[in-house]
């Protein structure tokens, strides 16, 4: 049976008729904070103190949008006779967010946790110049970082929590034995007495 002429158009004014009657719900935004979702992906934040300059999520970002620059020191040795370390020290780290497509591969491959996401979405800027967020920015996002979730009570306790139980409980029971060897072994008697 070959549709009605005109049955399409009445569909969608009965669809327009239906949502002029409901009430909207607009959030009034500037004045309203909107409510985000737990996970959601603003800005990237930076942990200075962990990075480690190793270019990782430079290496991997898509859009080639961070950029750092550092230069190697070299470290006294720790010992007398020891060798001289280098190690490498950040001089710049910045991402620009007018490239950036917020996929998060830098977050996930950064091996020592030096990035995070924030919620914060609020950085628009008039100049497009603007949004490379050097690392003085991104370090103060990271005090909008949220704290990790809790874990949950019902999962199975981490290996290195439980070894970490067990030495300090190994390590008590030692004691213990210890204190009681040395009671056992100390006489009963006053010194006066004998």
């Amino acid at each position: 049976m070959p549709p009605i002429p005109g049955s399409g158009l009445a569909k969608g004014l009965a669809v327009t008729l239906r949502t002029m009657t409901k009430r909207s719900h607009t959030a009034q935004y500037p004045e309203v904070q909107p409510q985000l979702p737990p996970r959601s992906r603003g800005v990237i934040g930076l942990f200075e103190e962990n990075c480690t300059v190793c270019m990782l999520c430079a290496r991997e970002c898509p859009d080639w949008c961070i950029y750092i620059d550092s230069h190697k020191e070299t470290m006294p040795a720790a010992a007398p006779g020891g060798r001289e370390r280098s190690r490498n020290v950040l001089d710049r780290f910045a991402i620009d967010f007018s490239l950036c497509m917020y996929c998060g591969i830098c977050i996930e491959v950064c091996p020592f946790d030096a990035l995070f996401w924030s919620p914060e979405f609020e950085y628009a800027e008039t100049d497009i110049h603007e949004l490379t967020h050097e690392r003085d920015k991104l370090r103060e996002w990271m005090w909008t970082v949220p704290a990790p979730p809790a874990l949950d009570p019902a999962a199975e306790e981490p290996k290195e929590l439980g070894a970490a139980r067990k030495a300090v409980e190994k390590a008590e029971a030692a004691a213990a034995a210890a204190a009681a060897a040395a009671a056992s072994a100390t006489p009963d008697t006053p010194e006066g007495d004998a």
